[in-house]
């Protein structure tokens, strides 16, 4: 107990100012640029009130005026990159105490990805990863940052072509024993799948599927845990 509350001080105290954005996204291994075809919020702090429709696409993120939107093949792999500060190199992409999943939601937008505010039973979850070792306390946080801030998912090649909101979203667990205390870092690219199919995947609400009751929110990680289990419900396969 004494050794569990000793890392969790610790992490605390370290990570407390550790935050980070997305701030790239490569399409088949091309990288757009830093900035390009995201919404870009205002400051590196997380959203922490999953009521809030923060939790869409971040602060300021409800609306892509004046973002570029990437054409994408349908089956593409996309890269998302996350970085504590405007730079490459020079400290880790995210800081290590901040353990947790990482998940990806595509939402289809009615007409343009640009005016779509992402509200309503839209998100179908496409990839999440979560504890990886109980033993060893390896989470899907741990791999970001050890690939340089980067994760990837394949779009599947069965959703319609048109216009969509990708999510990616990092949750920190390090202060999440009461809640608000779970960090949500979360960013939002905008894109054009061509080709596809004419899947109608399962939706969920972002807000509206959270729960500050949910154990993958409000969850000691430092209590010898042995298994995760994170919000938003299964993956979609396509």
């Amino acid at each position: 107990m004494k050794l569990a509350l000793l890392s969790f001080l610790a992490t605390a105290a370290i990570g407390a100012n550790a935050h980070f954005t997305m701030q790239y996204i490569w399409v088949n291994g091309v990288d757009q640029g830093q900035n390009v075809d995201i919404r870009v919020p205002p400051n590196n702090n997380p959203v922490t009130d999953v009521t809030s429709k923060d939790l869409t696409c971040n602060v300021n993120g409800l609306s892509g005026a004046g973002v570029s939107t990437v054409s994408i093949p349908a089956g593409s792999n996309i890269t998302f990159e996350w970085h504590q500060h405007a730079q490459r190199t020079g400290e880790d992409a995210i800081s290590g105490g901040h353990k947790g999943p990482v998940q990806v939601y595509i939402a289809k937008a009615p007409s343009t990805a640009a005016s779509f505010d992402g509200q309503g039973t839209v998100w179908t979850k496409i990839y999440s990863s979560g504890l990886l070792n109980a033993q060893s306390q390896q989470w899907a946080t741990d791999v970001v940052n050890a690939n340089n801030g980067k994760h990837s998912v394949v779009i599947p090649s069965s959703l319609p072509a048109g216009e969509y909101l990708l999510r990616a979203e990092i949750i920190a667990l390090h202060v999440a024993q009461s809640y608000p205390g779970a960090q949500f870092y979360i960013g939002c690219a905008q894109v054009k799948i061509t080709g596809g199919g004419n899947a109608n995947p399962p939706k969920i609400a972002l807000p509206g599927a959270y729960s500050p009751s949910d154990p993958g929110i409000t969850v000691n990680i430092y209590n010898n845990l042995k298994s995760y289990t994170a919000p938003g419900g299964p993956v979609w396969s396509g």
